[in-house]
């Protein structure tokens, strides 16, 4: 069953029905229980290869338990560190001796959003952050749950038990129901057609690389090699989110948004506000905000903070990098995120205390310098994920293909582009949406929106029958 396809669509649909059968608590456990465990199924139905997963799991509740029960501050700390450490040793970072890891075929599969969530609700009980016990249904359903389980969004316990626990479920009326299925066929879109389409334009390119004889061809193949993949990630991982909220809101529970028009921030920082946002704000929340506040304790001085803050957005946005990957690559990806945030956040400190916040904020509204940082961070950030999605084979055989120099001019050309496209964009989108009917934009109204949405439907229909592929795979699947 592919991530983004019918078989996926239909489970989910076949799931709806028999949850909504009733609206008793213990039936929408069990139900969603079930749902979980079917879905496990399908990505393997061998269940040792599940035992490491399941140990995992078994380590999460027993310390939660504990914690919950006062354990005592050394005791988490030990767990937490031991959590940590069995996270690692699974996910066989490349750091870890041979000898150690396990090397017999195992799943690790939704491994690293379970890791989040067990640490989550570990910290949250031993700050008093969780009300009641978390019982060992509520705990399964939380870390398996079937449309959070490959890649998110990061949902709190507390929100998800607030759903998920409620003697009445969350209410669902005709207008709920035609949002949330505006969202699936949004996202089965964007991942089946869009995603698939930039996906086939960037292997062409690959491919065709060698051959590539001139200057400007050279020079065009590096921009669009590099340029396409963050808007096949972003199609493909949004897309997917999409589908998962508007099939969760059948179920009577809302996830949280992750995606909030990235590629319109004006900085590195605000992307990555508007990029994968529960996974920043879990690590802002549970790595940024602790370390600055001990940074801050340790070294109590004005004129330090902003270099303070800075490390610790550079140790936050690095540990981006280290959760994404095992190899030295994803290292270098988390230094390039933390380095390219962190100088983000000098800049902004070092400006400020120079024309004051008012002269800042006048400089970020500027014609010209809002649209020429907008495209400096689509670059960037476009440079970053070569460290993503290849290795470092792959990089020298572009850099010894195409030349130093014109890999540059390639990264340049991608600056200059994103600049005068994405400002494009942004003229184009304010002028679409001040075009108004009863007092709200035309491009918002249900009539719009039912006609888009059913051209996107049969569009993406027609694309995967006629094409007869598998639907493209999730990226983060793999994390």
């Amino acid at each position: 069953m592919g991530t983004a396809s019918f078989q996926f669509l239909g489970f989910a649909a076949i799931v709806i029905a028999v949850f909504n059968i009733s609206r008793h608590v213990r039936w929408r456990q069990m139900v969603l229980l079930i749902a979980n465990v079917i879905f496990l199924y399908f990505l393997s139905n061998q269940p040792m290869l599940w035992v490491p997963l399941a140990g995992f799991l078994a380590f999460g509740f027993v310390s939660l338990r504990l914690i919950q029960n006062r354990s005592g501050k050394a005791a988490y700390l030990l767990m937490l560190v031991a959590g940590i450490a069995a996270f690692v040793w699974l996910k066989k970072y490349t750091f870890v001796p041979s000898p150690l890891i396990m090397h017999w075929r195992y799943i690790t599969v939704g491994l690293s959003y379970i890791f989040f969530r067990v640490l989550h609700l570990m910290i949250d009980a031993e700050n008093n952050g969780l009300e009641e016990p978390v019982s060992l249904l509520s705990y399964l359903n939380y870390t398996l749950n079937f449309t959070t389980f490959l890649s998110g969004p990061i949902q709190r316990y507390q929100d998800f038990a607030r759903y998920q626990l409620a003697p009445m479920p969350l209410e669902l009326d005709i207008t709920d129901a035609g949002k949330a299925v505006e969202r699936i066929v949004i996202g089965f879109f964007k991942v089946n057609v869009i995603s698939l389409l930039l996906s086939m334009q960037q292997t062409r390119a690959l491919n065709t690389l060698h051959s590539a004889g001139s200057l400007e061809s050279r020079l065009w193949h590096g921009a669009i090699i590099i340029a396409i993949y963050p808007l096949y990630l972003y199609c493909n991982f949004s897309g997917y989110i999409d589908m998962v909220i508007g099939i969760a809101r059948f179920l009577r529970i809302e996830l949280p948004e992750n995606f909030n028009r990235p590629f319109a921030a004006g900085n590195f920082m605000a992307f990555w506000s508007r990029w994968h946002i529960t996974l920043s704000e879990w690590l802002k929340n549970y790595v940024y905000n602790p370390l600055l506040m001990a940074s801050m304790r340790r070294y109590p001085s004005r004129a330090l903070e902003p270099f303070l803050s800075a490390f610790a957005i550079f140790v936050t946005f690095f540990l981006v990098g280290v959760w994404h990957g095992q190899t030295s690559e994803f290292l270098f990806f988390g230094v390039l995120q933390g380095s390219g945030v962190a100088a983000v956040q000098i800049y902004q400190s070092m400006v400020t205390k120079k024309i004051g916040k008012k002269g800042y904020k006048a400089l970020t509204s500027n014609a010209v310098y809002r649209p020429v940082c907008r495209g400096l961070t689509f670059a960037w950030f476009a440079f970053t994920l070569l460290w993503f999605w290849s290795n470092w084979t792959q990089i020298g055989d572009l850099i010894h293909t195409v030349g130093p120099l014109v890999l540059a001019g390639s990264l340049f050309a991608i600056f200059a582009g994103a600049t005068l496209a994405l400002e494009a964009w942004e003229r184009m989108r304010a002028l679409v949406m001040a075009v108004e009917i009863g007092g709200d934009p035309l491009a918002l109204s249900r009539y719009t929106r039912t006609v888009w949405n059913t051209a996107a439907a049969v569009i993406a229909i027609a694309v995967t029958l006629l094409m007869n592929a598998p639907a493209p795979e999730l990226v983060y699947k793999a994390f």
